[in-house]
């Protein structure tokens, strides 16, 4: 037994202290869930910066330095998304996307396709699907700020992200939207986990729907978790007063979770709290 009168969920991350190690996940298109799109999302919590690397290395440095001069505190680059995914459902629905208001005067987002979604299309012609591990040098060339790479899902990547000097790996599938059977994340977090050996941080992104995910993933290793639909879908219902009401019934919850479990801030929470299929009673 332990007093659990008092738990604490505070964490630092990365160097700053949080209320929660909940973060904002960076996703795109908002304003297919309201108006006000991720205006209204930054408001209620405070995001990094997430880019994609376009064909035209010029635009990508410009929006780097765009985010470091606002006072950005990392960029988050995606390594999943070489191309697009082929997603059937926009295909068949002929989805058209928000305009891009970060590109405005940089480059035309508008994008016209007959044969299916325009973000396909748009993605097809802008993305640059050369890139590789020795970009991160590029990358890391033009900014001062801590870069975290997002889309790692094995042990081999993890450690070549730690020979290349990335600051941070963040564990996602991206929404598991980019190849059919990709691996629940959480099934390889611990993998990651062991063999970065803490010497940076890892981030855990997909599936995170109650505080008890929280729970397990800080448990297996994560000094964080990201959360991407949850704030979507808080959105969606009531914009910015619901993406903070969806932040603070995850804090709750993993609140309820850490004093049922006996731990009363964050560093109490550890690897004997979960069992996986191969562990050994």
């Amino acid at each position: 037994m332990r007093d659990i009168s008092r738990i604490d969920t505070t964490t630092t991350i990365m160097g700053y202290t949080t209320s929660a190690p909940i973060i904002v996940a960076p996703t795109a298109m908002h304003k297919l869930a309201h108006f006000e799109g991720e205006v209204a999302t930054a408001k209620a919590s405070a995001a990094s910066n997430v880019i994609m690397v376009y064909r035209r290395r010029e635009i990508s440095a410009m929006m780097v330095q765009r985010a470091e001069r606002n006072g950005y505190k990392a960029v988050i680059l995606n390594v999943d998304t070489p191309r697009l995914g082929r997603r059937e459902a926009d295909i068949k629905n002929k989805m058209i996307a928000p305009q891009l208001k970060n590109f405005e005067g940089l480059i035309s987002t508008q994008v016209v396709s007959d044969k299916g979604s325009n973000i396909e299309a748009f993605a097809s012609a802008s993305f640059d699907d050369s890139l590789c591990w020795k970009d991160i040098g590029w990358l890391k060339s033009i900014t001062s700020l801590p870069i975290l790479l997002k889309g790692i899902l094995t042990r081999d990547d993890a450690l070549r992200a730690l020979e290349v000097g990335v600051s941070g790996i963040i564990v996602s599938n991206h929404g598991a939207r980019q190849l059919d059977y990709s691996p629940a994340t959480i099934t390889v977090l611990e993998e990651v986990v062991v063999a970065v050996q803490g010497n940076i941080p890892v981030l855990f992104d997909g599936g995170v729907r109650r505080g008890s995910d929280i729970f397990k993933a800080l448990a297996l290793g994560a000094q964080a978790v990201m959360i991407g639909r949850p704030v979507i879908y808080g959105l969606a219902a009531k914009r910015e007063h619901e993406v903070k009401r969806v932040v603070d019934m995850l804090k709750d919850e993993l609140e309820s979770t850490m004093a049922v479990a006996g731990c009363c801030n964050v560093k109490d929470i550890s690897r004997s709290h979960v069992r996986t299929e191969h562990c050994r009673l």
